[in-house]
């Protein structure tokens, strides 16, 4: 198996990296390649739904970004630890009436000595937000560098 920099443990510049790494790779919206990240057999509780291994990571992001549409990802590093990355994020996306929503939570990670991530707890809040309230307008894809963040725009 190959190592996915930056291993643990984790200081506060490679925590920031990792979570941005995850961010950029969600915002792509490519289930294969978001699975690349996690361990083969990794475990996931995302809401109250259960996940094991990467072919069920690429089951559920494929439904996930079905019904999600436009999605648009910040992460933001809570905390770490020697092997453990806590992250709050939002996103931005419709579903296929057109209603906005902003979902809030919080992940807690956890990684293998290769850096990959062998456990991820996710809690997600979904918020109805109207069109003009949207924050996340960039073009799909990876967040630009330049726009603000989590802290940045007050979420």
């Amino acid at each position: 198996m190959s190592d996915r920099p930056p291993l643990p443990p984790f200081t506060n510049e490679t925590a920031a990296l990792k979570a941005r790494m995850a961010e950029d790779a969600w915002n792509s919206r490519d289930p294969e390649r978001v699975s690349l990240a996690y361990t083969p057999d990794s475990v996931w509780r995302n809401r109250a739904e259960f996940v094991t291994g990467r072919p069920e990571i690429v089951a559920f992001l494929t439904r996930k970004w079905t019904r999600e549409l436009d999605y648009r990802l910040i992460k933001e590093v809570w905390t770490h630890g020697a092997d453990r990355i806590a992250v709050r994020f939002a996103y931005e996306w419709h579903d296929d009436a057109g209603t906005w929503f902003r979902s809030h939570g919080n992940e807690n990670w956890e990684f293998d000595a290769h850096g990959l991530m062998r456990r991820r707890f996710a809690c997600i809040n979904d918020q109805p937000i109207r069109e003009s309230e949207r924050k996340f307008r960039w073009p799909p894809g990876r967040r630009p560098d330049d726009h603000p963040g989590l802290s940045d725009l007050g979420l």
